[in-house]
This record gives structure tokens, sequence and C-alpha cells, in this order.
């Protein structure tokens, strides 16, 4: 399941200057992920941006979790 989840992350140069989208839409990750740090729930994401399923909620959020999971994170702002 997680990978068919993580497959949902695309990267294409021409899409959002290569930034980590979904499913090869113009919703980078970053943009779903600000929505649900600002109180956003799944269901009103989903409301809202009709082309979205839950699963490429769950691929977000899956991806953020493996992003965390390196050896070592650096401080980039004080």
């Amino acid at each position: 399941m997680e990978k068919q989840l993580l497959q949902r992350i695309t990267l294409d140069l021409n899409i959002c200057h290569g930034k980590p989208c979904l499913r090869g839409l113009r919703y980078p990750v970053e943009f779903i992920l600000e929505l649900l740090s600002s109180g956003m729930s799944m269901e009103d994401i989903l409301a809202d941006y009709d082309d979205l399923e839950r699963e490429d909620i769950l691929a977000v959020l899956l991806f953020a979790t493996r992003l965390t999971q390196v050896k070592s994170i650096y401080q980039i702002a004080p």
C-alpha cells in the first residue's frame, strides 16, 4: 500500500518547477501540507479540490513522513 501511495507523488521539471506534486497535477506536496497545517481537514480539502482523492492526501502525509526519516537534519532558520 505504501508503494502505491508514494507512486502518486511525481517529479517533473515542467510542473511546479520540479517540486514533488500529486499525480502530475499542479498540486505541490508543500501546498497540501500548508492546507493541513492551517487547520483544513482532509474532507475540507477534498471538497474544495474536486480532482484530489483521499489517497492523494495520504500520499502527501506518507511522503512528508519519509522525508523526516533521514539520518541528519540541518537547521535552515534560527
